[in-house]
């Protein structure tokens, strides 16, 4: 009877497990281990990534920003293994390799650059690719086999955990780790009503979903579509009803121009920013990365949690230093990367800056001197909202208003004079990790969390986790032509006996739009109730898995957030009595510790990387036949 460890999910989590369990084992392990990688989906890709989805669908990283790997920037208890980015594997492939390719994407291959957003289907060769490696460098005592298939229960016998697959026998393991990535859930209760509502009526009504598994064969050509969202879902929908229903965008001496197919809809879209997520940036910085954190560090906020008589509160207590934080990576990047822009030297400027509170009247008064450009001073309200104070009264008359934020929101992550943005962006994502942090050691009030960390999440996912310029530039090509309309802020979309209707406080007195046809472009909340996964549906069932449900002092719920609770130090499942399983993990943005994607850049000390030991660590040490002294 050996040693086993299964790991569900086999894509870039799961994968990125497997890894950090293979570089550890030599330490922590006696005894021979089998791993066995349980998804229906291509291991090493999963679904997200897997080969079978359209060509057209990209990446937003670019290819010089993606590994899988630890290099010396990672501060982990385990060893560090470095291993090929995936601008060093796609630099590294022979014509042998790509001799069974298909052609186009050794077409894609062979034009990749560094700054390049690859398309996910070559991502898919990519992580395909490191799960090969990391097999190879397996320790000869650590086995991996694959199974591809679902896996549909769990239960415990006699101590060992016993995983149900679908289609196969029943493993008998010793740890479980859940790394199934974002999952599905069903309609909302107010979906499931909406739904419902139109259903009746004869209207289509598409609930929020993953958009490379949606029909969108009930899309007609040229009909009127009424979309809710603006984020990454949003633009997946835009190239599959365009470029995917053969439309193309042509560069002319005017720019880009999108010549249709005919088989295209109108898309009027909108959201509660009314705006499309910030464009990646298109540069490298110039000073190199900024030394953070420096304000919002754990100490600092231990130290505060500690001097206040109650939780924190991420807007009220954190939020100004988190945005001095921001900030700090933004003018380390100005001053040291553009210094004719800057009145005065780093050297002064910087421990002036560190001194002051920020937003106050002495921050501002600085800022305005040492930065003379209002453009190059940091603006949190236009990164939040960078529509507001838009109004028109009617659609048309909105589109050129939209159009021209838009482009030159683009204008700022594509031309070399903005390069603060990415500080700032590098900046973000060590606030990003000190935020997880925090919630996972239950330091903030649970008004907070319900209030604050959903806006702090939605701020992020804007300004850090947009799409590539080239797909607003497509985006504003087909704004251009008339194919895509934006509501404004304030979205809002209801029903009547005639169809949906659509509108924003941005036109105010302007007639509403009118469709018989609506999608929610956006993934769907996360949700235990709800969900998919057969396998977590029957742990929730018991009660061996529990939800996060944030309650006020008198126990009244604020909020469900669907998330699984897991031991913020290791990914440990937490069950509804508040009790910790020792063999059983999950890791992933269905659990309460939410990191920054599943792969990162090089050279970050990336916050996923380091959780990933962490959570490998600790299944490790849970076998029977780990070398405990290690702990």
């Amino acid at each position: 009877m050996s040693t086993a460890i299964a790991i569900v999910g086999a894509g870039p989590r799961g994968v990125g497990i497997l890894e950090r369990i293979s570089a550890s084992a030599h330490e922590l392990l006696r005894d021979a281990l089998d791993v066995h990688l349980v998804d229906p989906y291509p291991a090493g890709a999963g679904r997200i990534w897997r080969d079978a989805q359209s060509p057209l669908l990209a990446m937003n990283s670019m290819a010089a920003d993606v590994t899988m790997f630890t290099d010396d920037t990672v501060v982990c208890d385990g060893p560090i293994v470095p291993g090929p980015s995936f601008w060093d594997w796609a630099q590294g492939l022979s014509e042998a390799d790509l001799a069974e390719w298909p052609p186009e994407l050794v077409a894609e291959l062979r034009a990749v650059t560094a700054s390049t957003f690859p398309s996910r289907r070559l991502q898919s060769r990519y992580l395909a690719s490191v799960l090969r490696t990391v097999v190879d460098g397996l320790p000869d005592d650590v086995r991996v086999h694959v199974h591809p298939a679902r896996a549909t229960g769990l239960t415990e016998r006699a101590g060992r955990q016993v995983l149900a697959v679908e289609g196969e026998p029943a493993l008998t393991v010793d740890a479980v780790v859940l790394a199934s990535g974002h999952l599905d859930a069903g309609p909302t209760p107010e979906e499931q009503a909406l739904l419902d509502a139109a259903t009746a009526r004869g209207l289509r009504y598409l609930p929020p979903e993953q958009t490379t598994d949606s029909d969108l064969s009930v899309v007609e050509p040229e009909e009127t579509v009424i979309t809710r969202g603006l984020g990454l879902a949003f633009v997946d929908l835009m190239v599959l009803l365009f470029e995917g229903r053969g439309g193309r965008f042509e560069e002319g001496p005017d720019g880009l121009t999108y010549l249709p197919s005919g088989r295209e809809p109108r898309l009027v879209a909108g959201s509660p920013r009314g705006a499309p997520y910030h464009s990646k940036s298109h540069y490298q910085l110039r000073a190199g990365r900024p030394p953070v954190p420096r304000f919002l560090t754990s100490a600092v906020v231990d130290a505060l949690a500690e001097a206040l008589p109650r939780p924190l509160e991420l807007r009220r207590d954190l939020w100004p230093l988190m945005a001095k934080e921001i900030a700090f990576g933004w003018y380390h990047e100005l001053f040291g990367g553009h210094p004719e822009l800057v009145a005065l030297p780093w050297t002064e400027f910087e421990p002036r800056f560190a001194a002051l509170d920020w937003d106050s009247p002495e921050m501002a008064d600085l800022l305005s001197v040492a930065v003379p450009d209002p453009v190059d001073r940091i603006d949190f309200a236009a990164l939040d909202r960078p529509f507001d104070g838009l109004a028109a009264g009617s659609l048309e008359e909105l589109q050129p208003l939209v159009r021209a934020r838009i482009a030159e929101d683009l204008h700022r992550h594509t031309d070399e004079r903005h390069t603060p943005h990415l500080g700032a962006f590098t900046a973000m994502l060590a606030v990003y990790g000190e935020i997880t942090r925090v919630q996972g050691a239950a330091l903030l009030s649970a008004a907070s969390r319900a209030r604050d960390v959903p806006w702090w999440q939605a701020f992020f996912n804007s300004v850090a986790s947009g799409p590539p310029g080239f797909r607003v530039r497509q985006l504003l090509a087909l704004s251009e032509a008339g194919f895509v309309q934006f509501l404004g802020p304030g979205t809002w979309v209801d029903l009547d006996d005639d169809g949906f209707r659509a509108g924003s406080t941005t036109l105010a007195g302007a007639a509403p739009v009118r469709s018989t046809i609506l999608i929610d472009a956006r993934l769907p909340d996360p949700s235990l109730d709800r969900t998919a996964d057969p396998l977590l549906a029957a742990l929730h069932t018991t009660g061996e898995v529990s939800e996060e449900i944030l309650r006020d002092d008198t126990g009244a719920v604020l909020r469900h957030t669907g998330l699984v609770r897991v031991r913020p130090a290791d990914g440990a499942l937490v069950d509804a009595g508040g009790n910790v399983h020792g063999r059983r993990f999950a890791v992933g943005p269905h659990t309460t510790v939410k990191v920054a994607g599943a792969f990162t850049r090089p050279g970050m000390n990336a916050q996923s990387l380091r959780y990933n030991d962490a959570v490998a660590r600790a299944v490790l040490l849970s076998l029977s036949g780990a070398r405990r002294a290690a702990a």
